[in-house]
């Protein structure tokens, strides 16, 4: 299945589970539908392409979320485990029987933790997706830790993130929570409190020297920016035309790269 067509089925889903919708906003405004619709289908078609490069990887899902881009994978043959925290797992059995009807889901096993509480084998995993989640990991060195653990000496970390130097969406995140970037919250589940990135978003350059510190380095050549053109700029005609302009902007204007795209991915590998 093609993302593009993933995401036809998708949007069927909303309509039948409204438990989504406060989170993927797709029927909520008819005309920023294509805007949504284009970030949602670039960083997942990010994914798949990567994935498919590697020869039947060993896939963790670390902040899984609702489970969208795993049942995905599964839809298509490919098998991951998701671990998550908070509410999202109460949704993930309905999904599953949802999309069953088109592909094998017993591919996605998914569990509650959080990632400091495992015992993880050393190299257990090739590719580890942390899409959205990377921003809320701390301690962060810690999390880094576990990651170069984890990891198989070829493996690589695939990054989903916002881009920490938009200036649009740093002024947002100000006006929510002001410096406040990392906070405790307590987890009912585990019984216990654990910190959290308060949407400690960073640029693509802070990262790297965060990695660096844990024997990381960021794959220059898999590096991709996207979301440029705000909704009223993103009408519903002619969306892929957008996308292109956008996809040829970042690549010659710098400038424009580092502080009005909104999104960053790209892939880390160890450096030794």
């Amino acid at each position: 299945m093609t993302v593009e067509e993933f995401f036809e089925h998708f949007v069927d889903e909303l309509k039948e589970n409204e438990d989504l919708r406060y989170y993927y906003k797709y029927l909520e405004d008819e005309s920023r539908f294509e805007y949504r619709k284009a970030y949602f289908c670039q960083r997942l078609q990010y994914i798949y392409d990567q994935v498919r490069k590697q020869n039947d990887p060993r896939i963790w899902d670390c902040g899984c979320g609702f489970g969208t881009t795993a049942i995905f994978l599964a839809i298509n043959g490919i098998s991951s485990h998701g671990t998550t925290l908070e509410h999202y797992i109460k949704q993930l059995p309905k999904r599953l029987k949802y999309w069953s009807d088109y592909g094998d889901m017993s591919l996605f096993t998914y569990s509650y933790e959080d990632i400091f509480d495992h015992q993880f084998d050393k190299a257990s995993y090739d590719l580890i997706i942390i899409q959205d989640t990377l921003h809320h990991l701390e301690p962060l060195q810690d999390a880094l830790k576990v990651f170069n653990h984890v990891l198989s000496d070829k493996g690589q970390l695939l990054i989903i993130e916002e881009n920490g130097n938009n200036v649009i969406q740093n002024a947002k995140l100000f006006l929510q929570r002001g410096n406040k970037r990392i906070i405790e919250i307590y987890d009912e589940k585990l019984k216990k409190n654990i910190l959290l990135g308060n949407e400690n978003i960073r640029s693509l350059g802070k990262w790297k020297k965060e990695f660096k510190k844990q024997g990381f380095r960021i794959n220059e050549g898999s590096v991709e920016y996207i979301r440029y053109y705000l909704p009223f700029m993103f009408p519903n005609e002619k969306a892929g035309e957008r996308v292109e302009k956008e996809q040829k902007l970042w690549k010659k204007n710098k400038f424009l790269k580092e502080y009005f795209f909104f999104g960053i991915n790209f892939l880390v590998e160890k450096a030794t």
